[in-house]
């Protein structure tokens, strides 16, 4: 049984849809193509797909019509390929349930990054999403405080109590870098994976910024910064929360009121 991804293609033309077929098959995607609505919804009616690359402009068809029709029938992740002016159908396929755009003309290593991104952001919500079913409830889950290393969060007030009982003062950036790292102790964690997590689809697959977010969050949670044993680096990979965490609920936790 195939178990790569499996990605379908809507695009009428044969150039791009051959240009993106080679691309996604030599990052190690299974690909299927669909030229017209009917083909594509027959395909997401009968395949388990992984993600659909979705051209607004499909010939006499409306991309975005299509959109909405997939959106009544699926959840599939989905990324829209676009003009480089087309600025308003951009806009209009994320609010009909597209989950990234990519534009025409396209570099390589952008497509791949944005796709890869859209599954990484799909996986991390389904995981998001079994753990809360697992847990009491929703409202319990975001009810909680983190205990570790003396340090106390509280992410429904974005507070941090320092090993002194002070507030620590963190930026909304710093926390929810944080509350990431929190929410997937000792797990390793790519650069990629923290900027899908902490800025959602408006991040550049070239954007490396995150290495400052953690240098700055070691300086405010870290004993010693410049011997950082909290939040280390993973070499070549990214970062890992090398440290246990404890999540009790608010009414056990010991905090100083904002």
């Amino acid at each position: 049984m195939d178990q790569r991804p499996s990605t379908l293609i809507v695009e009428d033309d044969p150039k791009v849809r051959a240009v993106l077929r080679n691309l996604l098959e030599d990052d190690g995607f299974q690909v299927m193509e669909a030229t017209s609505s009917a083909e594509t919804l027959e395909c997401i009616a009968s395949q388990d797909l992984s993600l659909v690359t979705l051209d607004i402009h499909l010939g006499a068809e409306s991309g975005l019509d299509l959109a909405r029709q997939i959106r009544k029938l699926s959840t599939v992740p989905m990324v829209m390929v676009t003009g480089k002016d087309d600025i308003i159908d951009r806009i209009v396929g994320l609010e009909v349930g597209a989950d990234d755009y990519i534009t025409k003309p396209f570099h390589v290593r952008e497509v791949i990054a944005r796709i890869r991104a859209v599954l990484r952001r799909h996986q991390f919500a389904a995981e998001d999403a079994h753990k809360t079913t697992i847990a009491s409830g929703a409202s319990t889950e975001s009810a909680a405080a983190f205990h570790f290393d003396g340090v106390i969060a509280v992410p429904d007030r974005m507070q941090v109590i320092d090993r002194c009982g002070s507030d620590c003062a963190l930026t909304s950036g710093d926390f929810n870098l944080l509350k990431v790292f929190l929410e997937r102790p000792m797990r390793v964690l790519s650069r990629d994976q923290l900027m899908d997590l902490t800025q959602g689809a408006t991040w550049s697959p070239l954007d490396r910024t995150v290495d400052n977010q953690v240098a700055r969050l070691r300086k405010k949670i870290e004993r010693n910064p410049s011997e950082p044993r909290l939040i280390k680096t993973v070499r070549g990979v990214g970062y890992t929360f090398a440290c246990a965490v404890e999540r009790k609920p608010l009414e056990d936790a010991h905090y100083k009121s904002a």
